[in-house]
């Protein structure tokens, strides 16, 4: 098979996610993709099959404009949209966008960063796109987060490599990509959450979340640090508190020993802890509170009724959830409307 009819194949099987970064000013309607044309003039003249077989007629990817009777596959759109004058040209966007590597025997314009490296970790995340409208919402917005995703921190990637181990072959899979960075704002390393196909849940493999890069001290950032902040360990589980608490600025330290050893940003005032319902949990908020108390900082705990906040958010729902942890914020730190019953 030829590179441009196995890279059409790949794209195909991502329609929407093509045509959500391509073709932006369209929207689907049931199993198509409407825009107005191939240069992502909004509209409804030109239609992409989103699902379909993989060859022959009704294919998924293959695409027609009604104005014009222009036709072809997602690489041709690629090219329209992007303004790409060579394949060449196009096949580099294609695997860009796919996340693949050059072919063999084709010299790299940079050579490649080591494995697992910060460097290596701040390509894939400028490869990925952003959050809404991705499987990664999809997944999300399962979890009963409600919160915004636009942040500078997520993104999704359709393709990320997965291997179980050494010797096991490398898979593709789906991944919210989520950017670790220090208090400077410097990207230092990346976690990846590998989704399956339909973006419901985790990916059905063995550990479908991992961390690379340097992460010791640093976490996932939402939002900017000026007198308080909440920190605790998982993304889900920091963006659920988001979902309730949005005026908070937060930050998912990964781990629970990675909380314990998190810096803190000299002009904190206030400090959230919000503990994972378990044994480790209980001992990162004890470190963690410790180290803060000792540097003058007001510490307090926000505690889960079940394992962790996103459980409780699911579980409870957002109103519960908020009242429960009104008693735990400072009065400074309480939404706006709050005790008027609103999520504020």
């Amino acid at each position: 098979m030829s590179q441009a009819r196995e890279l059409a194949r790949r794209l195909a099987r991502e329609a929407e996610a093509v045509c959500r970064v391509y073709l932006s000013q369209g929207r689907r309607r049931g199993n198509y993709w409407l825009v107005g044309d191939s240069r992502n003039t909004p509209g409804r003249s030109l239609y992409v099959r989103l699902k379909g077989a993989e060859t022959g007629k009704g294919a998924a990817g293959k695409w027609t404009d009604a104005a014009t009777g222009e036709h072809g596959d997602l690489l041709d759109l690629i090219a329209r949209a992007k303004n790409l004058g060579t394949l060449e040209a196009t096949l580099n966007e294609a695997r860009a966008f796919l996340a693949l590597p050059e072919p063999e025997g084709r010299a790299s314009d940079r050579s490649p960063a080591p494995t697992g490296s910060p460097e290596a970790a701040e390509r894939l995340f400028r490869a990925g796109h952003a959050v809404p409208g991705t499987l990664a919402e999809v997944y999300l917005r399962a979890r009963a987060i409600t919160a915004p995703l636009a942040w500078s921190s997520l993104r999704y990637h359709p393709s990320v490599y997965y291997r179980a181990d050494e010797e096991a072959p490398r898979e593709v899979w789906p991944a919210l990509l989520a950017a670790v960075t220090d208090n400077a704002g410097a990207l230092t390393g990346l976690q990846r959450t590998w989704l399956d196909r339909t973006g419901s849940a985790k990916a059905p493999l063995l550990d479908p979340r991992r961390a690379m890069g340097h992460l010791l001290g640093n976490g996932v950032r939402f939002g900017a640090v000026q007198e308080a902040l909440a920190a605790g360990e998982g993304v889900e589980t920091m963006l659920a508190l988001k979902s309730v608490l949005p005026h908070l600025p937060m930050v998912a330290a990964l781990s629970a020993n990675h909380l314990a050893a998190l810096d803190l940003p000299r002009q904190l005032v206030r400090l959230y802890i919000a503990q994972d319902n378990d044994a480790a949990g209980r001992l990162a908020a004890v470190r963690l509170r410790e180290r803060s108390s000792a540097a003058g900082i007001e510490v307090r705990d926000l505690l889960p009724l079940f394992d962790d906040f996103n459980t409780d958010l699911i579980r409870l729902g957002s109103i519960k959830l908020l009242r429960r942890l009104l008693p735990q914020l400072a009065p400074v730190d309480q939404p706006l409307g709050a005790f008027a019953g609103t999520v504020g």
